[in-house]
């Protein structure tokens, strides 16, 4: 429980340190930030609904998520435990994975979702 309501905007304010911290260490949060933003240009010329919208909001969170667990993951393990150990590199190889399969899966519903828009263009 917060101590005060005064406390609640320094923990969205943390939160921002900590998004900021992810893009300035994390090169693969730079493509994702890419690949947001095209996806949303994208999205905006082919005018799409809102339940494709709802689809696509849907996959940007849960990349943008599984990124953000395995950057703190990655760096809760490496401040418990700086020295390389085999036990440790699997959990961050499987928090990677994670991100991996969020991005493949968001990759599905971009194709799943664009792919009418495209299909439409391709055949006029």
């Amino acid at each position: 429980m917060y101590k005060s309501f005064a406390s609640i905007p320094r923990s969205f304010v943390y939160a921002l340190q900590g998004l900021v911290f992810m893009l300035r260490s994390q090169p693969n949060a730079w493509v994702h930030l890419l690949a947001t933003l095209g996806v949303c240009a994208v999205g905006l010329y082919f005018g799409l609904s809102r339940g494709e919208w709802l689809w696509i909001c849907m996959a940007v969170v849960l990349v943008w998520s599984a990124e953000a667990f395995n950057t703190a993951l990655e760096q809760l393990a490496d401040a418990l435990h700086p020295q390389r150990d085999p036990g440790i590199g699997r959990a961050k190889d499987l928090a990677a994975g994670a991100v991996l399969i969020a991005t493949i899966g968001a990759a599905v519903i971009g194709g799943v979702v664009f792919w009418p828009h495209l299909a439409r263009i391709a055949a006029s």
